[in-house]
């Protein structure tokens, strides 16, 4: 929970989606907390594997995801000032196609699970429990705490407008900046997790 951090999101899901309509948000809110339940569920439970398959390590998983959040937060950084998103009903509606590309990248991913979340749920998932019962039940916990966090996430941005209204303009846009920046420096940290551990591994003497 910490990592996905649901309401930290809650501004940046207002900034990526400006010019949608009330109801495009509230079914973006939805597609978005079931993509990340079905790619946090999928993580733990045949990510190792796929990793094994294409031969690629968590730490690279994590220093190519947090540059495309390091990408994410600097466009955020830099972008112009511009309205808040606030119940733009007469906005134009967006196509059903666009609307479900945005909802996957970059709204699901990288911002909502991004690496940090994804390595973790990898973790857990390339150190199964031994024999059937503690597997069955150790992953019928994770799928609950992967549904909680999916549900804590629809609320969060299904409400961001009302977040928005509340801080007004100037407000809004002093948090969107602010949390991007902080996307930005959890990008950077992401980075030198999977470096560190790439160098570590490489030169073991380095460790000491």
């Amino acid at each position: 929970m910490p990592i996905v951090d649901p309401l930290g999101g809650a501004p940046i899901f207002i900034a990526m989606t400006v010019g949608f309509t009330k109801a495009e948000r509230v079914g973006m809110a939805k597609t978005v907390a079931i993509n990340s339940f079905l790619l946090l569920i999928a993580s733990v439970l045949i990510g190792a594997y796929v990793l094994d398959f294409f031969g690629i390590s968590i730490p690279a998983v994590q220093i190519a995801g947090g540059i495309v959040v390091c990408a994410i937060a600097w466009s955020l950084l830099n972008r112009p000032n511009s309205p808040p998103a606030l119940a733009q009903e007469e906005a134009t509606p967006a196509t059903a196609d666009d609307l479900g590309q945005r909802a996957f990248y970059p709204l699901t991913m990288p911002l909502t699970v991004g690496p940090g979340a994804i390595s973790v749920a990898l973790t857990l998932g390339a150190n199964p429990t031994k024999g059937l019962r503690p597997l069955v039940e150790t992953t019928l916990g994770q799928a609950l705490g992967i549904l909680i966090i999916a549900v804590s996430v629809y609320f969060c941005y299904r409400y961001a407008d009302r977040i928005t209204k509340r801080l007004g303009p100037i407000g809004t846009g002093v948090v969107v900046r602010l949390s991007a920046f902080i996307l930005l420096c959890i990008g950077v940290q992401i980075c030198w997790n999977g470096l560190h551990t790439l160098i570590l591994t490489t030169f073991p003497s380095a460790a000491s």
